[in-house]
């Protein structure tokens, strides 16, 4: 239902808010020789943060508990590239209006061309169901399936992008502002943003829907081809899905000003913990790295 999922993303962005934690978002201490009997205080200190991580930003929480296990410059706004087509995606799976019919617009040829942006290869003149523009807006994180689905959901994209912060307003995400549909750097670098907090706070509210789930826990998606749009192959950009054990979503993105950045969500047994990388360094390997230590580092100690 809608408003107890807002209510919790609510309350978890406004629970994230307060848990600062300072010394856990420190970077880890050179190691050094201690008392005999006593372990290193490299070695204590890991027990309190995962180490290695390069994110500038960066938070991991147990979605059971709500407890906020481990962050870093929880609240500081940055942006989040492709990490936006969570919000998109929302916004439109609210309507729920899956099966309705949208014509893919000329104009994503030359959108797409313009900024050199990922794209789901859309032709034209297609008809895609909104079901299957989801598929082609998060698993290939398609901007030309952001601008065909922002066109049809609203009077105008700019209304869409409305949307999108009045949802971002209504889940309490106070550090968030969508400047477009799809993360890419326009009208500025930096006109999008969010911080570790907010995202966390996103990704939980998408992920309580089983359409959004069922979507970017996908390591591929098939189209074959019909009178209404010719055949699409679509891989997910998120390689944990490939990489990380028990991992069911939920998003990449990256931009010059944003690095490379991750919203990501793995289960372990009973445990389910979802966790963000704000500007993993210039590499999509950083941000999959950094992933994967906090969340080794999560498992051993939520």
């Amino acid at each position: 239902m809608r408003v107890p999922a807002r209510l919790t993303a609510s309350c978890l962005a406004a629970g994230l808010l307060l848990a600062q934690a300072a010394p856990a978002a420190q970077a880890a201490p050179a190691a050094q020789a201690g008392p005999v009997g006593h372990a290193a205080p490299a070695v204590l200190a890991a027990a309190h943060y995962p180490g290695g991580v390069q994110a500038k930003g960066a938070a991991v929480l147990d979605t059971g508990t709500g407890k906020l296990l481990w962050s870093r410059k929880l609240n500081t706004e940055r942006p989040m590239g492709s990490i936006t087509k969570v919000m998109t995606a929302l916004v439109v799976i609210r309507t729920h209006d899956l099966t309705r019919r949208v014509k893919v617009p000329a104009a994503v040829v030359p959108y797409v061309r313009k900024y050199d942006a990922s794209s789901a290869g859309l032709h034209p003149g297609d008809w895609l169901t909104t079901r299957e523009l989801l598929e082609a807006l998060m698993l290939p994180s398609g901007c030309d399936a952001a601008y065909a689905l922002a066109t049809a959901y609203a009077s105008t994209r700019k209304a869409f992008v409305a949307k999108m912060n009045s949802e971002a307003a209504a889940l309490h995400l106070t550090h968030t502002h969508f400047a477009n549909y799809d993360g890419l750097p326009w009208p500025t670098e930096t006109a999008g943003y969010s911080t570790p907090a907010d995202l966390i706070a996103l990704g939980r509210a998408a992920m309580k829907y089983p359409t959004f789930r069922s979507i970017v826990d996908q390591r591929s998606y098939r189209l074959a081809a019909s009178p209404r749009h010719r055949r699409y192959s679509w891989r997910n950009t998120n390689l944990l899905l490939g990489q990380y054990p028990g991992t069911i979503g939920v998003k990449t993105g990256s931009t010059r000003a944003a690095g490379y950045c991750l919203l990501f969500e793995t289960r372990r047994g009973k445990a389910v913990l979802i966790g963000v990388v704000l500007h993993s360094s210039t590499s999509a390997a950083t941000a999959f790295s950094d992933a994967t230590k906090i969340l080794n580092w999560g498992f051993r100690h939520d």
